[in-house]
């Protein structure tokens, strides 16, 4: 069977003035051949010689075959530059001569002319080819790392309620927790990150926060710099909801307590009836 989005051997069965017809075998019917143009045929193949191909389909919607190196199979993943944006989606190279439709409906995050994005191949319901930003079921769960791991990770999709969805190297699956998530995020962002926790099922729960001690610091510093916008008063202690820190800092309410009670301890500031002073 030929099977569409996917490298196959197969064996010249007719050479033709435009190219020649591949199938499984030397018996195949004309409805399962697939044309492979001239310009793609090795040089000196003849009938029955047996040539690695890509199959997709060309601009009429026809099967067709090719031996150039695609950069992604069907259920593959892969970094692809964004060639052009249309009515319908965005279509990227995928090192073939008809590019790849990344549907508006696909994309986590609208996206423009040059720039990379991560990807993976499906085949939709008319039967083509087609890109999708949302590739959490493409992801490996074979994770070579392990807690406490520096590692490298792109942000491919946010969820209000699970957190920031994160492909360590491209390939691997993993997860900022909502309760994690320090500061603002986008698709397609790559960040350092530090692995916590690996699950039963593969899954990393990563972090790009340091570990306390080194973080509290920074986030002193930052909240510093906040409570210096407020002119030196932040109308608000460490008493605060959740949400309300979450949105002047993007710090958890822990992370902002551990910050608070360090820049007490250094005597910087000073909390008077609910409110935070700058000494």
């Amino acid at each position: 069977m030929i099977e569409l989005g996917k490298k196959q051997t197969l064996t010249v069965v007719k050479a033709v003035e435009f190219g020649v017809y591949l199938a499984e075998d030397e018996g195949a019917e004309a409805k399962d051949r697939v044309l492979l143009p001239g310009k793609q045929v090795p040089e000196g193949t003849k009938t029955g010689d047996r040539l690695e191909v890509f199959i997709y389909k060309d601009s009429k919607d026809r099967l067709i075959s090719t031996t150039n190196e695609p950069k992604l199979q069907v259920g593959g993943i892969a970094v692809l530059e964004v060639k052009q944006v249309t009515k319908i989606g965005a279509f990227l190279d995928w090192g073939l001569e008809k590019d790849l439709l990344l549907p508006y409906h696909e994309q986590t995050t609208r996206v423009c002319e040059g720039q990379e994005c991560l990807v993976a191949l499906y085949v939709d319901k008319s039967s083509r080819l087609c890109a999708t930003m949302k590739v959490y079921h493409y992801l490996s769960t074979r994770t070579p790392y392990g807690p406490g791991d520096q590692v490298k990770g792109r942000v491919y999709e946010i969820s209000g309620n699970f957190g920031i969805f994160v492909a360590v190297d491209d390939k691997y699956s993993a997860l900022i927790p909502a309760r994690e998530a320090a500061g603002k995020y986008r698709p397609g962002e790559i960040l350092d990150l530090r692995v916590t926790e690996v699950k039963e099922d593969g899954k990393m729960n990563v972090t790009d926060r340091q570990k306390a001690y080194i973080q509290i610091g920074e986030d002193a510093e930052m909240v510093m710099g906040v409570i210096d916008e407020f002119a030196g008063v932040l109308p608000f202690d460490d008493k605060a909801s959740p949400e309300v820190i979450k949105r002047e800092f993007g710090l958890s309410k822990n992370a902002f307590k551990r910050a608070v009670g360090h820049l007490l301890k250094e005597g910087r500031i000073e909390i008077k009836e609910r409110r935070i002073y700058k000494k």
